[in-house]
């Protein structure tokens, strides 16, 4: 999956973790803090389940280096960990 498809995935799993009340597009916008647009701990938890069911990626939400707060580095890491795990 290339970069911008990712990123373009990636947000809308990130939306439909926050059951639409951040959209797709405030996130790509926003490319930054994922608790500064509204994306609570329960959002969090549906996302990392969601990036392992639809991407096979396994985030570890304690692990140091887990990005899941800011989304440019969530993307980065989502590809590295897919990358490694073909």
């Amino acid at each position: 999956m290339s970069a911008p498809d990712l990123r373009d995935r990636v947000a809308t799993l990130v939306s439909t973790a926050t059951d639409g009340e951040v959209s797709t597009e405030e996130i790509l916008a926003g490319g930054g803090s994922l608790a500064a647009l509204g994306v609570g701990s329960l959002a969090v938890l549906r996302l990392i389940d969601a990036l392992d069911d639809e991407l096979g990626v396994q985030l570890d939400l304690d692990a140091p280096g887990s990005h899941l707060d800011d989304f440019d580095a969530l993307v980065r890491t989502v590809q590295e960990r897919a990358v490694r795990d073909d």
